[in-house]
């Protein structure tokens, strides 16, 4: 148990790091949160340089990334060489996301925890991902609204980890109740982007950017 404790806090502080409104602080002298949408993630900062968006997007999969390697070092560690890894390195996609989603260094207010999903769980359920980041695109670049390609990919990603489970274990379900609770959480995060949605006020991509926007 003290492990899976070591694992939830490291895998928090890690998904906490705040690299898209640290870029924009270092790089420009500015608060990310008071242009645009407010959000720290990629897509805003875009919005004040794609170089630094492109950057963020690849720091926030990162630190996703690096907690599930932390917890898998940890996990080698125990001496239980026979069990499954998998709670451990889900355990940590979960508090990774948490972190970026709800820092303590920002007053719990962070993103919306896509690329921290992604990073994160890639390394655990690839072929799942892989097909997320295909409905990604599809719903994107057909809708050209990144906000409900986004919502698209997560609400698809459980099922998507229940066929790679499926042949490999009898608990299939059981298993993919992590990945079903961080695509939740994401899906949540967006529902100002699905009110737009809804009313037809949500940017589309390549479109100028308007107060209150897509995040």
């Amino acid at each position: 148990m003290p492990r899976f404790l070591l694992i939830a806090a490291a895998s928090y502080l890690l998904g906490s790091i705040p690299f898209g409104y640290l870029l924009v602080r270092i790089s420009r002298g500015e608060d990310v949160r008071l242009t645009g949408s407010g959000n720290i993630g990629a897509t805003n900062v875009a919005r004040k340089s794609p170089a630094l968006g492109v950057l963020t997007l690849l720091l926030d999969a990162l630190k996703g990334t690096c907690a599930v390697g932390v917890a898998y070092e940890v996990f080698a560690k125990t001496g239980y060489a026979d069990l499954s890894p998998y709670p451990a390195l889900s355990l940590a996609g979960v508090f990774a996301v948490l972190g970026h989603m709800f820092p303590v260094w920002l007053k719990f207010r962070g993103g919306k925890g896509v690329a921290t999903s992604v990073g994160a769980f890639a390394p655990i359920i690839p072929h799942a991902i892989l097909g997320a980041f295909a409905i990604f695109l599809v719903v994107t670049i057909a809708s050209r609204y990144v906000s409900l390609g986004s919502i698209a990919a997560a609400a698809s990603l459980p099922m998507l980890a229940w066929f790679s489970f499926r042949g490999y274990y009898e608990d299939p379900w059981r298993r993919i109740l992590p990945v079903a609770f961080v695509s939740v959480l994401v899906i949540v995060k967006h529902c100002a982007n699905i009110r737009r949605l809804l009313a037809g006020t949500e940017n589309r991509f390549g479109s100028r950017s308007t107060p209150g926007g897509a995040k």
